[in-house]
């Protein structure tokens, strides 16, 4: 991701001194536009797989709900009263998009993703030849990777404040199943399964159940998961929890295929 480091600039003093001039409308406008196109995202990744969290685009996101005033809407035969347009022109983007699929501006949706009813919000990021199914949310700033399949009712947490939050993060090739939640900055690694109905946030105890290791706030590469519960120490009581059962592999790949008639 590269930016002009004036736009950077123009956004970090606006915020911080409360400023509203033709300049900073015009950044936090640009910077909706490049969030929009893909040019520039909420978090970035590095080579080394780690992740920046961009303080300074969420804060145009906020600059941008500061300077708007509600007003009426429409996206085809859908009416709103928002602050933040409805995307269209999904053919020139080569999104296939199945009413009443909503993207606001300032999302990115690549070519080749398909969007069932789902909404994404503003500053998302979602990758090529993902699918996003019926009833799925896509959260604010949530980076979702390429060949994902986003099952339906998922709900994919979204966060602007805290600035330095981390949003949810999920790596290409990963599924996640039916109804499941990820919320709370939470990163899902590349190829990761989550099984239908799985509650993730960055407290939730993932328990490996090959190496008998518990992690926090992160799913391993190629994991398979399914919602489980632990015992407390004194054994009184379980707390729900959710278990790595396996490595992802062909048998699992099969089960999680899109089926290609579909697209």
């Amino acid at each position: 991701m590269t930016t002009n480091p004036d736009l950077k600039n123009v956004i970090e003093s606006a915020f911080s001194e409360k400023l509203d001039t033709p300049e900073t409308r015009a950044a936090v406008s640009e910077t909706l536009a490049l969030l929009t196109s893909g040019a520039l995202r909420a978090a970035s990744p590095s080579a080394d797989g780690s992740w920046t969290v961009n303080e300074w685009v969420k804060k145009g996101v906020l600059l941008h709900f500061r300077y708007s005033q509600m007003r009426p809407m429409e996206s085809g035969e859908l009416h709103f009263f928002d602050k933040v347009d409805v995307q269209g022109d999904w053919a020139e983007k080569g999104v296939r998009v199945v009413p009443p699929a909503t993207v606001r501006h300032g999302a990115h949706v690549a070519p080749g993703c398909i969007l069932m009813p789902s909404y994404i919000n503003i500053g998302a990021f979602v990758g090529s030849g993902t699918m996003v199914d019926t009833w799925s949310t896509i959260g604010s700033c949530a980076q979702i990777g390429e060949n994902c399949h986003i099952s339906g009712g998922v709900g994919i947490g979204g966060v602007l404040e805290p600035l330095q939050a981390a949003p949810v993060i999920i790596e290409d090739n990963c599924f996640i199943g039916a109804r499941s939640e990820v919320a709370e900055g939470v990163r899902v690694r590349e190829g990761a399964v989550l099984a239908m109905g799985c509650y993730l946030g960055a407290s939730t105890k993932v328990y490996n159940a090959m190496n008998g290791e518990t992690l926090h706030g992160e799913i391993p590469s190629r994991a398979v998961v399914v919602p489980g519960s632990l015992p407390s120490r004194d054994g009184s009581h379980h707390t729900y929890a959710l278990i790595i059962k396996k490595i992802r592999d062909e048998k699992t790949d099969a089960r999680t295929a899109l089926n290609e008639i579909l697209r």
